[in-house]
């Protein structure tokens, strides 16, 4: 995999414990932020850094906000709540939010100031318009107390995106799960019996996929399309669109992110940009050709997965876990002879790219209420949190649990579930699963399993392993620079882009369903340029340093 490089050294010294917890010097921040820890050193190891197993030196209990996902419902027996306890000496005093409500009532819980300690499970975007009241920690004036966060960063070169996260205040307020090497997961799973009687390779364009469909509807005449989508619950096939953004030079779906594109330049407004219409276009010939079913813009995932799985489609849209649950959709159906593949994304007209989301190295992370800073175990809180997110030792344990109970490890390094512990299908049959049943691979206490290369295949299947070696092949797009925007600059656009991304999002609906001819595009630019996308797109270039 090639990545643009621009690389910049990074100095991250451990620092020793003192008195004071001083500002990272690295980005410029205002060392007047230092903060005076004599009296927050409960519990605070006075040896602690990058290889040590973090112990608090007497009992903790840290708030913690918790993600409660309805596939794994907290279970206060779980066996990693006991470790914590017992091998840690910290105990959790839990803010327990629903998955389904989980945004909105992190945002009221910050906001109000009533947020606990720890925020897991949150992106540097989900609280840039939350830290000017001061509710969130400027967790990048403390960085010399996160020895194993600093190292990895160092080691894996993501200095400059680290960077990327400061706002116009030269700190950032998220530390982002790491990721060694990019994960790209998402792409299109097709019926490989199917394609493999008809006597067709998978697609290396997305043009040749196009073909393919029209081959497989003529093979299957009993299809009435080959091909449907899902996660279009809020816009239209989101995982598809960003995984297939990149190699039409532009950003969509779960990418669209803040609606603006690096054209090597400037940013120009993505919604409007000439890859963009080629994207839309390519998806609204599909519809037109009879080769891309339309619910698949709206359906729930239900639905679109037993089109799948009864026969009714020959490709929708995936990820590596989810094939488990197609392969296993088709053996409750009687259908013991499917075949499944998850395609490599196809390359497109800007060539064989991941966009810039896809090929990144940061995952959602941990931010900290300020008032975390007023505890007596503040020290002990950032060491803890170094340790679990950011070392060998604690990833390791977060993902797979605890050996000789969880799992077992040759002596070569290989780890294997226990025989009744099931992850993901790699052990079918196990009546227990490491997250539902023990707590472990859990992305409140793994940020969503960022982690080193070695960790993130040790849980994959070989034919995922492969498309990831695949996918990683592919350039990834340049990110271009920073954006920071002041607080005046963040009011000022924040309603503007929610405005602009409705516009293009119902827009993008209309045109891949054929509701509005692509004639008509040249009347939609106008539509989202009267909209205030001239003047979003200014501010964010001002703020990026690209103009004055």
């Amino acid at each position: 995999m090639r990545i643009t490089p621009r690389k910049v050294a990074a100095a991250t010294a451990v620092a020793a414990l003192g008195l004071t917890l001083t500002a990272c010097s690295s980005g410029g921040e205002d060392d007047g932020a230092a903060v005076d820890t004599a009296d927050k050193m409960v519990g605070a190891m006075e040896d602690y850094g990058v290889g040590t197993t973090f112990k608090a030196t007497e009992p903790l209990t840290f708030g913690l906000m918790y993600r409660d996902h309805p596939n794994y419902p907290l279970q206060k027996d779980w066996s990693i709540l006991k470790a914590f306890e017992e091998e840690h000496n910290v105990t959790f005093d839990i803010q327990s939010v629903p998955l389904a409500d989980w945004q909105q009532k992190r945002a009221l819980l910050i906001s109000s100031g009533d947020a606990a300690d720890l925020i897991p499970s949150t992106y540097a975007a989900d609280v840039e318009t939350l830290t000017s009241g001061g509710a969130v920690l400027p967790i990048s004036d403390y960085l010399d107390y996160l020895p194993n966060f600093q190292d990895k960063v160092e080691k894996w070169g993501l200095q400059e995106d680290l960077d990327r996260l400061r706002q116009a205040d030269g700190k950032f307020y998220v530390l982002p799960g790491l990721h060694e090497s990019p994960k790209p997961s998402y792409s299109i799973a097709i019926r490989e019996d199917w394609w493999e009687d008809a006597g067709l390779e998978d697609p290396k364009t997305w043009d040749e996929f196009a073909d393919q469909l029209e081959v497989i509807k003529e093979e299957h005449p009993e299809l009435d399309y080959p091909y449907t989508e899902r996660w279009s619950i809020n816009g239209p096939m989101e995982a598809t669109l960003q995984a297939a953004a990149g190699n039409f030079g532009t950003e969509a779906g779960w990418g669209y992110g803040d609606g603006v594109t690096w054209n090597g330049s400037e940013y120009e407004y993505t919604g409007t940009s000439e890859g963009y219409k080629e994207l839309v276009s390519y998806f609204a010939d599909l519809v037109d050709r009879g080769l891309l079913d339309p619910e698949g813009l709206t359906q729930e995932d239900d639905p679109a997965i037993a089109k799948l799985t009864t026969g009714k489609v020959a490709a929708l849209g995936v990820n590596d876990q989810e094939m488990t649950r197609y392969r296993t959709g088709f053996e409750e159906a009687g259908d013991k002879d499917a075949k499944l593949k998850e395609i490599v994304v196809p390359a497109g007209p800007a060539g064989n790219i991941m966009d810039a989301t896809t090929g990144g190295r940061f995952e959602s992370g941990i931010a900290l209420s300020s008032k975390a800073a007023e505890r007596d175990d503040f020290v002990a809180m950032l060491q803890f949190v170094d340790w679990l997110y950011y070392s060998d030792e604690g990833l390791e344990f977060a993902k797979w649990g605890i050996e000789g109970e969880t799992y077992t490890k040759d002596a070569d390094g290989t780890r294997t579930l226990a025989d009744d512990v099931d992850w993901s299908g790699l052990n079918p049959g196990a009546p227990k699963l490491l997250n539902t049943d023990f707590g472990y691979y859990n992305g409140v206490w793994s940020l969503a399993h960022g982690s080193t290369s070695d960790l993130v295949r040790s849980t994959l299947t070989p034919e995922v392993q492969g498309f990831l070696d695949e996918m990683n092949q592919k350039d990834v797009a340049e990110k271009g620079p920073g954006i920071a925007m002041d607080e005046m600059q963040r009011e000022e656009s924040s309603l503007l882009q929610t405005n602009l991304q409705d516009l293009v999002m119902t827009a993008t609906s209309q045109f891949i369903l054929g509701d509005r001819s692509l004639d008509e595009w040249d009347a939609y630019v106008a539509e989202v340029e009267s909209a205030g996308a001239q003047t979003y797109v200014d501010t964010v270039n001002q703020a990026a340093g690209v103009t004055e």
